[in-house]
């Protein structure tokens, strides 16, 4: 299939989108690094809070250190209504190592911050994309915006030649589980983490994969 052209608007995996409905871009636009900061906070604050609240530092921090060439956007209307990470070659959405976590928090409260964030680590193996989280904002859910998404990582993920798309999907969050399921994700493992469940909120991590065909299309937009 070829590549639609700019200004398409794609239809929904989850069913058509309509003329009004989402472009699904690669890459983060410019000036929208605090939308997607709230965005990803508000769908993973509660995973991230022990190592990174206060809530108003914490999004700063993911707004200051984001890798716009790491994500994937759907907008509504020029403002992202939705968005999905990844991880390649070394490089994440969210940025910042350990001497940035030091200069924002300082340094007592940010050796036991790095501690944490190490737990929640993860590498892609050879020939694997893994995703960064994904995030539709509350007014923009149920119409198909994260199938889309869904499926431009999968497209990402064809055109750097990986043969799998890894991501993790912990224990409190069965929906977001149901929809990696219907978009071709298998669950592959289950660590159970209960050391977690008090100071995370949840009490295991299931590791879930989706196999990548050669040559898959997309709706791609660039950003």
């Amino acid at each position: 299939m070829d590549t639609p052209p700019r200004g398409h608007r794609p239809e929904s995996v989850d069913g058509p989108t309509s003329v009004d409905g989402p472009e699904i871009r690669r890459g983060i636009p410019k000036g929208s690094e605090t939308r997607v900061a709230a965005l990803y906070w508000e769908a993973f604050g509660r995973k991230l809070g022990a190592a990174m609240n206060p809530p108003d530092k914490a999004r700063a921090f993911l707004a200051s250190h984001l890798h716009h060439d790491r994500g994937v956007a759907a907008l509504v209307d020029g403002e992202v209504a939705g968005v999905a990470g990844y991880q390649l070659a070394e490089r994440a959405l969210i940025g910042g190592g350990a001497g940035d976590i030091l200069a924002a928090y300082g340094t007592l409260r940010g050796l036991p911050r790095l501690a944490l964030l190490a737990l929640m680590e993860r590498r892609p193996a050879e020939g694997e994309l893994v995703m960064d989280g994904i995030a539709v904002a509350p007014e923009h859910r149920g119409k198909g915006i994260g199938g889309l998404l869904l499926r431009e990582i999968a497209g990402v993920a064809a055109d750097h030649s990986c043969r799998r798309v890894r991501l993790d999907v912990i224990d409190v969050n069965p929906r977001a589980r149901a929809l990696y399921e219907r978009h071709g994700f298998l669950p592959v493992h289950t660590e159970k983490t209960p050391y977690l469940r008090k100071l995370m909120g949840f009490g295991a991590v299931t590791t879930m994969h989706r196999p990548i065909a050669p040559g898959m299309t997309t709706n791609r937009q660039e950003a």
